[in-house]
C-alpha cells in the first residue's frame, strides 16, 4: 500500500477512480446484501488495521458532519451550555435545513488529531466513515465522494477492485 498519509493527492487520485468506482458500486448493489455487507465489513477491518485515524483526521478537518438535534442536545450539556449557544456558538444552518458545524477543520479537533468531545461526538462523526454500517450497499454512493476525503475509503474501493467485485 503506497503512503495512504498522503492526503494532498487523495482528492485527484479519487477524481480518477470516481468513473471506475461508479460502475463498481452498480455491480455491487445487484449482490445480496448481507454477502456484501460481509466483504466490505472484512475489508474495513484489514483496512483498519493499517490506518490510524489519528495520524490522519483528514475528515475533521475538511468535511462537516450533519448534526441531529439529540447530538445538539448531549455535546451542548457535556459543554454545559444551553442548546441555543451551542448551536450559535458552533453550527450552521445548510441551505437543505441541516446543521453542521460552522468551521473548518471542527473546532474539537486537537494538534493532535484527538477530538475534544470524543465520547459526546455526532453520531454522524461516530458511523464515519460509513463502511462498517449494516446494509452498507445503502451509503456506497456517498463513499464514492468520502473515497477522496478518507484514505480508508479509498483503499477499501481499491481492493474491492482488486478481488474482481
Amino acid at each position: 500500500m503506497e503512503d495512504v498519509y498522503d492526503l494532498k493527492n487523495l482528492p485527484q487520485k479519487a477524481a480518477k477512480t470516481e468513473k471506475t468506482n461508479k460502475k463498481l458500486v452498480q455491480r455491487l448493489k445487484k449482490r445480496n446484501y448481507r454477502e456484501l455487507d460481509a466483504i466490505i465489513h472484512q475489508l474495513h477491518e484489514e483496512v483498519f488495521e493499517e490506518i490510524d485515524c489519528l495520524k490522519c483526521g483528514n475528515c475533521c478537518r475538511s468535511i462537516s458532519p450533519f448534526i441531529i438535534e439529540k447530538d445538539i442536545r448531549r455535546i451542548s450539556k457535556h459543554l454545559r451550555m444551553k442548546p441555543s449557544e451551542f448551536s450559535e456558538s458552533y453550527l450552521k444552518l445548510d441551505d437543505d435545513g441541516t446543521y453542521g458545524f460552522s468551521k473548518t477543520p471542527c473546532s474539537f479537533l486537537g494538534v493532535d488529531n484527538y477530538c475534544a468531545i470524543y465520547e459526546q461526538r455526532p453520531r454522524a462523526c461516530a458511523e464515519y466513515p460509513l463502511t462498517d454500517r449494516p446494509r452498507v450497499y445503502q451509503a456506497l454512493d456517498v463513499s464514492i465522494k468520502n473515497a477522496a476525503v478518507c484514505p480508508a475509503v479509498y483503499e477499501i474501493f481499491e481492493r474491492l477492485k482488486a478481488l474482481n467485485y
